[in-house]
């Protein structure tokens, strides 16, 4: 674990999983998927079970990617938020999907259930403001969500927030008790577990170096290839070339996470009472939780020029020890980062290239649970069931401006007015 994954407090607490083979030479398959993470898994596993040969290619090893690195906050909903679907999409489908988004959800407990994945799910997510303004935002989403989607959730004053967050830096919270956490490495192993126990062929260190597209496409490795009736490229951030006309529309984004040392369980429940996991509402947030351990995950500083920050285990605490001033003598152990894909509007990605190539991207820091249906409906569609797919496939998404050589510097621009912002009022 320690030489094949990024060093991390979820690659030295994880249940390693078995290496994978390299592909060497050529073979064929009904379906074949590039990369092995929450989205290629899921499709994997509902295409397996439903009959087809199915070959995974990993570029490195199993949940090497954002699944295995990102904070664990398993969010009902989107990237985006919902009055942007509804400009996007109109209000029919924009429910239509956050029905979906649900679906997604609940399809990712009965995958815990169904295949004994132990990822430490917990209930609860509570979205945090700093500033008057942002607790009006609040209250206005929370009511938008229950009058037109029929999905409730619960405001806690300051008062009500405290009894369960011992941080006097909120103004209150809105809770989801839907939403929640859970191990992200871990989940991706078991994902993969049951997909090989299906009889998905898994190759990890296998990077797909050109899909050559047709009626019989081929992924091509370094040592090998696949010719398949059905490809689906699941790399998110880490296409490398594969499908220029994907990568336009997505900007991969550092994000960056601190564990603590153990605080000991009694210490670590006065953190966070109700073990819920806590995010912010600034643009550039911060996102907290703790883990099995009893350590506090906390997560933030995001990076959009692609360059880990300065100092970043430095960096880390000081944010922390803003949230909670108590740690002043705590030191964190692991720091880690990633990139996950965001698209222009924030809204998920995913459709087909052609007639037999189909992809999902663009989950913009909320994929935990949409990966999965991202999957599931892919799945679906290679089985001739698009209809959920193509729901999808009618939102509207541009290239980000600037082209290869603008579109960085136009991003790290706008991110500096957004954080300015927060800052400020």
């Amino acid at each position: 674990m320690k030489t094949s994954y990024p060093p991390s407090w979820y690659a030295a607490s994880a249940t390693p999983l078995p290496e994978q083979p390299v592909l060497q030479g050529g073979l064929d398959a009904d379906v074949c998927i590039l990369g092995a993470g929450y989205t290629g898994l899921s499709a994997a596993l509902e295409l397996a079970e439903a009959g087809y040969r199915v070959i995974v290619l990993e570029a490195e090893r199993v949940g090497w990617g954002a699944s295995g690195r990102n904070g664990g906050q398993a969010i009902v909903g989107f990237g985006c938020e919902q009055d942007t679907l509804e400009g996007l999409v109109g209000a029919d489908d924009a429910r239509r999907l956050f029905d979906l988004s649900q679906e997604g959800m609940a399809l990712l407990h009965a995958r815990i259930r169904k295949h004994d994945i132990a990822c430490d799910w917990r209930d609860g997510h509570a979205s945090v403001p700093l500033k008057p303004r942002q607790v009006r935002a609040l209250h206005r989403w929370q009511a938008h969500m229950a009058e037109r989607y029929d999905y409730p959730m619960q405001w806690w004053d300051r008062e009500r927030l405290q009894s369960q967050l011992a941080s006097d830096r909120y103004l209150g919270a809105v809770f989801d008790p839907h939403s929640g956490h859970l191990h992200p490495l871990e989940y991706a192993f078991g994902l993969a577990r049951a997909a090989l126990a299906a009889g998905v062929r898994i190759f990890e260190r296998s990077p797909v170096v050109q899909l050559v597209r047709g009626k019989n496409p081929i992924f091509k490795t370094p040592q090998g290839e696949v010719r398949c009736d059905f490809a689906v490229l699941a790399g998110n951030a880490w296409l490398r070339g594969v499908a220029p006309e994907l990568e336009s529309r997505i900007m991969p984004v550092g994000t960056y996470i601190g564990a603590t040392v153990p605080l000991g369980e009694q210490r670590a429940r006065g953190l966070i009472r109700n073990d819920m996991a806590v995010a912010d509402v600034n643009w550039a947030l911060d996102y907290f939780r703790l883990s099995r351990d009893h350590r506090l995950l906390f997560g933030g500083r995001a990076s959009y020029s692609t360059l880990p920050p300065p100092n970043l285990r430095g960096t880390m605490a000081r944010r922390m020890r803003r949230v909670f001033p108590q740690l002043a003598d705590v030191d964190i152990e692991y720091v880690w980062g990633g990139y996950v894909d965001i698209s222009l509007n924030r809204a998920p990605h995913w459709g087909r290239l052609t007639p037999n190539v189909y992809f999902a991207q663009g989950f913009s820091g909320h994929g935990v649970a949409a990966t999965g249906l991202a999957g599931k409906l892919i799945a679906e569609a290679v089985s001739g069931q698009a209809g959920r797919l193509d729901l999808f496939g009618r939102i509207p998404h541009r290239p980000f401006p600037g082209g290869r050589a603008l579109r960085t510097p136009l991003l790290i621009a706008a991110m500096a007015w957004y954080k300015l912002r927060d800052a400020l009022w």
